[in-house]
């Protein structure tokens, strides 16, 4: 009687009930942290501030309903604080600590000594990033010209014992000089500090290939004909279209002398992506793939119903500037942070594929 009891509950007959829906709950949370890590790695690798902070939002929602850290997310929740606070590095309004003294980087520096015990495998880079986090800490405090607390934040961070006592002694010195664009500081700079983070990240994702909300999204992808192979096919069809678009127009010669400052180095195939005009089919697997901020999908609208103007020296100085400092695709950033003519993220990325082609011919 008692095996019918249990079969009637599960409804199987197996006499085994099933799980309780707060143990499916903790299950798929698991999943999601892990997933909503690797894309705070990803997104922290390629710099994408407002995607991480989406994702910093949904890490954090997840943070805080865990009752209590299991041993197999100490790594992965250690990681996501310690990216958030590093994002968050530069600027000393924003607490993590209920201690106001303590800044984000300060914050971020607990949390790298706590990854470091969940590993020993990379000794010089953990001991790497950890001299970086306290020249980082003390530099921001005197960018800010915040001296005294500096000076705090020294005795804070380094013990008396003779292994830290050189890096102590020349921070201290630092301090003292109220210089914050010294050599040491300039060399040990905060971009080498997210270099080192990202270099850290790397392993960790190459660890963690076999998150499971990853791959299940992989497959569905894949099954849904929208992996990289088709938009490689898409992208290869548009292209060819628009070289044989391009090869009807005849080019100004000034057009042509623009780039002769740029040395053949100097200039990348770009990134092909479909252009807004192309068919449903197209439009759709590139949306699929490609996470475009708000401004480049409104410049794709307008871009097919504005009138072609002619672009300036100056322009394309820009246009080069852009893409030395934000790298070939993100027209959107080198939209925002150029002086252009009335134009979009859609025609920068046009008038890069032009400039290619005229320096190839």
């Amino acid at each position: 009687m008692a095996g019918n009891a249990l079969g009637e509950v599960d409804g199987s007959g197996s006499g085994v009930c099933p799980p309780s829906p707060a143990e499916v709950e903790a299950v798929a949370a698991d999943w999601m942290l892990e997933f909503a890590c690797c894309c705070l790695c990803r997104h922290f690798g390629e710099g994408s501030a407002a995607e991480f902070r989406r994702w910093e939002n949904v890490a954090q929602a997840l943070i805080k309903g865990l009752s209590k850290i299991a041993t197999h997310q100490k790594k992965t929740v250690y990681l996501c604080q310690l990216l958030i606070r590093i994002e968050k590095g530069k600027s000393l309004e924003y607490h993590f600590e209920n201690d106001q003294r303590i800044s984000p980087l300060e914050s971020a520096l607990s949390f790298w000594t706590l990854l470091e015990r969940e590993e020993v495998k990379l000794e010089k880079l953990h001991e790497d990033i950890s001299c970086l986090i306290k020249i980082q800490i003390v530099a921001v405090h005197m960018e800010n010209g915040y001296f005294k607390e500096a000076a705090e934040v020294l005795e804070r961070l380094f013990t008396d014992s003779e292994t830290d006592k050189p890096l102590r002694v020349k921070l201290a010195t630092i301090i003292k000089s109220k210089d914050p664009y010294v050599p040491l500081l300039q060399t040990f700079s905060y971009n080498l500090l997210t270099s080192k983070i990202k270099s850290y990240i790397e392993l960790f994702m190459k660890e963690n290939e076999t998150n499971f909300l990853m791959q299940a999204a992989t497959k569905q992808v894949e099954s849904k004909g929208l992996g990289a192979t088709a938009l490689q096919n898409i992208s290869v069809n548009v292209n060819e279209n628009h070289k044989r678009n391009l090869k009807t127009k005849q080019r100004p010669m000034k057009e042509q002398e623009s780039i002769t400052d740029q040395s053949p180095g100097d200039i990348k195939s770009p990134a092909v992506r479909p252009h807004s005009g192309c068919k449903h089919g197209v439009s759709s697997v590139v949306q699929s793939l490609n996470s475009l901020q708000n401004m480049e999908k409104h410049g794709d609208a307008l871009a097919c119903g504005r009138r072609r103007q002619r672009w300036t020296y100056k322009e394309d100085l820009e246009l080069k500037s852009g893409i030395r400092e934000f790298g070939v695709g993100n027209w959107a950033k080198i939209l925002v942070h150029g002086d252009f003519n009335n134009r979009t993220s859609v025609m920068l990325k046009d008038r890069w594929r032009t400039l290619c082609r005229i320096h190839q011919d």
